[in-house]
């Protein structure tokens, strides 16, 4: 009976050994993932580059259509065709639709911002567990992706964040 005992606790040790080999290799994969793509802290720049890229879209479609709705205002003092009036009021209209859309901006970057604090958390966690197990027993773990690139994937490396990759009129130049 005692060797019983002593066959099923060897099984439930060797079991938790792999569990927390595994668990090893998952915290090492989080500390530093194989692929850049997938480090946190790559994923908090990306995010912050989609709140800055659509900040500036929104203020460029808004100062755009400023421009013309002063310009159908002062257009519209000196029109009395009532034909011409009417489009100009659907334009006007159309300008003001726009400045109601571009509140997307103000909505995304909310929502955006939650998921880089959600992100700063769960980095703060893996920081956590990476100084528990150990970062110099972690360096030694061997971190492979979890899936190979096809050829494509492997030469996509944008869009780049700012200051990274090529600027667009050396872009341009390679076209010239």
């Amino acid at each position: 009976m005692a060797e019983e005992h002593v066959t099923m606790l060897k099984k439930e040790v060797d079991g938790l050994m792999l569990y927390v080999e595994r668990m090893r290799k998952e915290i090492a994969a989080m500390d530093r993932p194989a692929d850049e793509d997938h480090h946190l802290d790559n994923m908090n720049d990306q995010l912050d580059a989609i709140v800055s890229a659509t900040e500036e879209a929104s203020n460029t479609i808004m100062n755009a259509m400023e421009s013309t709705s002063d310009a159908v205002f002062k257009l519209s003092e000196n029109i009395t065709d009532p034909e011409q009036i009417k489009l100009l009021d659907t334009i006007t209209n159309n300008c003001n639709d726009v400045f109601e859309a571009c509140s997307f901006q103000d909505i995304t970057g909310q929502r955006v911002t939650k998921l880089v604090r959600s992100l700063a958390y769960v980095a703060d966690r893996v920081d956590s567990l990476t100084a528990l197990w150990g970062r110099d027993e972690l360096e030694k773990v061997d971190v492979t992706p979890d899936q190979e690139k096809t050829a494509d994937e492997a030469l996509l490396r944008g869009p780049a964040l700012e200051g990274q990759g090529m600027a667009q009129d050396e872009i341009d130049k390679l076209f010239d």
